[in-house]
């Protein structure tokens, strides 16, 4: 297909929807690297992206075999089985891993516990941390494969999207991940936003198709309200400041005052 309209119509359509596919990756993989040492996270989350990126790309060469995973390869059941393909199975394992993940951080939020106990176990829990992230980078570079098999059928468009769209993401996940951890309500709200997401692949995994607009919309909603009371929030910590400040001064005059009487008096 020659480069004109239509490929660059479907290019942005397809960064656009890799950006908004690969935020529930950036939020995941800055949840996890979070428990790492301050040295070690930035590190985390470059090679976790990286292998985000390579994961897709490998797959993208594969476009047949992933529309393939599609086929039924487990039948439970008799007359109304209940059929789960290749795919299936991936989304059911990943949205389980995604739930069990995210409630566990919720209960060390709730339970007060040490997030930075881990700290000094060294290379291990770096290793775990990356597995993991490998584990639900293959989920959602399925979806996202999925998804851009569905928009063209242009290997290098394709290829284009997911680059540039994780090449901004590995710029931009270092200040998500500080904003994410810094408040610890839009923490929360994320895990919660991954728990939805996970729900969602579990249905998906047993059939039930739920439209992406019906989880984003929602979402993007949250993030709008939460954004204000960030901004309440902090409109009135400089209120209280400015009102603070007239009072430091007239109090430091008043000890002038004091101190230029006591020493005249002298």
């Amino acid at each position: 297909m020659p480069f004109g309209p239509e490929l660059i119509i479907a290019f942005l359509t397809l960064f656009v929807l890799e950006l908004i596919l690969g935020v529930d990756n950036v939020v995941f993989i800055s949840i996890l690297t979070n428990r790492l040492p301050k040295s070690q996270q930035q590190r985390a989350r470059i090679i976790g992206l990286a292998l985000a990126m390579a994961l897709r790309i490998v797959l993208l060469f594969f476009a047949t075999w992933i529309v393939g995973l599609t086929d039924p390869i487990i039948s439970i059941g008799g007359v109304d089985a209940l059929e789960f393909s290749g795919r299936d199975l991936i989304l059911l394992a990943g949205g389980l891993f995604l739930i069990y993940k995210a409630t566990t951080e919720i209960h060390h939020k709730l339970e007060g516990e040490d997030e930075n106990k881990d700290e000094n176990k060294g290379s291990t829990t770096f290793g775990r941390v990356i597995i993991q992230i490998i584990l639900i980078d293959a989920v959602f570079s399925l979806d996202s494969v999925i998804t851009a098999v569905g928009m063209t059928d242009n290997l290098v468009i394709m290829i284009a999207a997911v680059v540039l769209s994780i090449g901004l993401m590995m710029v931009v996940a270092g200040q998500i991940a500080e904003f994410v951890n810094r408040h610890p309500t839009v923490k929360m709200l994320a895990l919660s936003f991954l728990i939805l997401i996970g729900a969602t692949l579990v249905g998906e995994g047993f059939g039930y198709h739920v439209d992406k607009a019906l989880i984003y919309g929602p979402i993007g909603f949250a993030i709008a309200v939460e954004v204000l009371n960030l901004i309440y929030r902090n409109r009135q910590i400089k209120r209280k400041g400015a009102e603070r400040a007239p009072v430091h001064l007239h109090a430091g005059k008043r000890v002038g005052i004091k101190e230029s009487s006591s020493s005249s008096a002298s």
